[in-house]
């Protein structure tokens, strides 16, 4: 009886832990449910993306934006040949270049040719906008190839400053030094004239070998500053852009010499003129508004691009610009996004896509009531310029920008950025620009 009733409280027990077994076996099988509440990839992280949505949103689409041209060559982009490109090419390579291009011209003068030089042509007919990759290029036919012949009279003095030019940069490149414009133009004033010579010659060797103007290691003075949330290395010294007083860091005319770039800004802040920019850098706009500020003080030189160019790409933040409300601000604009006719050879290094034009709009100037005595009227110059941007196929794609420039050209006014000053001194930095952000009053 005894041993009966042990039996039955054994099997019991070996029951409840087959049952518990089996409900514990069938729990862990059972997928766990997923959280109803969905987490926004597209939340803002910063307290200035949270107080600026329309500029998160603009950070944001940068940060995702893929780009289907980026990295390819025009070749791969197009599938033709018909257009020139040059690439950044290291000292060793431009020095074979330069060793072939005179083993070719010897050939030449042992065949009886005389000395000559085989490039396309850099004329204004050979620049063409094109939209696939939204800037200018130089065109490379048949056609547009021309001789540079020392036989002909009419070239033999630019055969002379080629071969001259092709000389000086060999021997810069082999003691792997930079030198300025200015150097090489002092180098054979009696030959070069004037610097517009050697430097227009300059471009034409870069165009026949195939490589930037940079990688001849010849480069034009500093011009463009920088200040704001930005660290890099410049030839083995850390510069922090945040600690430079109220002044501002020369933008390094030498680029193949800056490295590890660092930054923790929000948008780059590309100013037209130096007067907006000292405003800006004595307020520490940067600071308030984490931003890295930019200036080529005018018309942008080859460094301020292309650095400009360099941090767009490696930070992927937006750019914004702050130019004066007038055709030249906006044609400086332009050269910043699609290239300079000049070096449309090197578009490719030095052009900026998508800079969102931030101010001073024609439109800003009813909207902030800007007085009549700040606005200047627009000469029959200004008209004609106005006119021939929106001829230019990169303007005349955005219809933003066509609608602004119509108002400048109905309201025949214009008006630079130190025109808001007519209300405080501080204005630009504590009220204008800050609304700007939070409307996304951009285009």
């Amino acid at each position: 009886m005894s041993s009966s009733k042990s039996k039955k409280r054994t099997n019991s027990r070996s029951k409840k832990l087959s049952d518990s077994s089996s409900s514990s076996s069938s729990s862990s099988n059972k997928k766990p449910k997923k959280s109803t509440t969905k987490k926004s990839s597209t939340e803002p992280k910063t307290l200035l993306q949270k107080e600026f949505p329309a500029l998160a949103k603009l950070i944001r689409n940068e940060k995702n934006h893929i780009s289907e041209t980026e990295g390819k060559s025009l070749e791969q982009i197009l599938g033709h040949k018909d257009f020139k490109e040059v690439k950044i090419m290291p000292e060793k390579e431009v020095l074979t270049e330069i060793e072939q291009v005179f083993v070719q011209a010897a050939f030449s003068i042992l065949q009886g040719k005389g000395l000559q030089f085989s490039l396309p042509s850099r004329s204004k007919n050979n620049q063409e906008y094109v939209p696939e990759v939204n800037r200018l290029v130089l065109k490379t036919t048949v056609e547009t190839m021309m001789k540079r012949n020392f036989a002909h009279s009419s070239e033999s003095q630019k055969t002379a400053i080629m071969t001259r030019v092709l000389d000086l940069v060999y021997h810069v490149l082999k003691q792997g030094i930079h030198v300025t414009k200015r150097d090489l133009f002092y180098s054979d004033v009696n030959l070069f004239k004037n610097q517009r010579q050697s430097d227009s010659m300059l471009d034409d060797v870069a165009v026949m070998l195939g490589c930037t103007r940079s990688s001849l290691h010849v480069v034009a003075s500093e011009k463009g500053v920088v200040i704001g949330q930005l660290k890099f290395v410049e030839a083995g010294d850390v510069i922090d852009c945040t600690k430079m007083g109220v002044g501002a860091k020369g933008i390094p005319p030498h680029l193949d010499k800056v490295t590890n770039i660092q930054s923790d800004a929000e948008f780059i802040l590309l100013v037209e003129k130096d007067a907006a920019f000292m405003r800006l850098a004595e307020d520490r706009f940067y600071n308030k508004y984490k931003c890295i500020i930019i200036t080529a003080k005018g018309q942008p030189d080859v460094a301020s691009r292309m650095f400009l160019k360099r941090l767009k790409m490696e930070l992927k933040i937006p750019v914004l610009a702050l130019v004066d409300s007038d055709p030249y601000g906006l044609k400086i604009l332009s050269v910043y996004m699609s290239g300079s006719k000049n070096m449309s050879y090197d578009s490719g290094s030095m052009s900026t896509p998508d800079i969102k034009w931030l101010g001073v709009l024609p439109s800003d100037l009813d909207k902030y009531e800007i007085p009549d005595d700040c606005r200047i009227p627009m000469t029959q110059a200004d008209i004609k310029q106005c006119d021939d941007l929106m001829k230019e196929e990169f303007v005349s794609n955005n219809k933003s920008w066509i609608k602004q420039l119509k108002i400048m050209k109905r309201t025949k006014q214009k008006a630079e950025i130190q025109a808001l000053s007519t209300f405080g001194f501080k204005y630009l930095t504590d009220v204008y620009l800050p609304r700007k952000l939070k409307e996304g009053d951009w285009v």
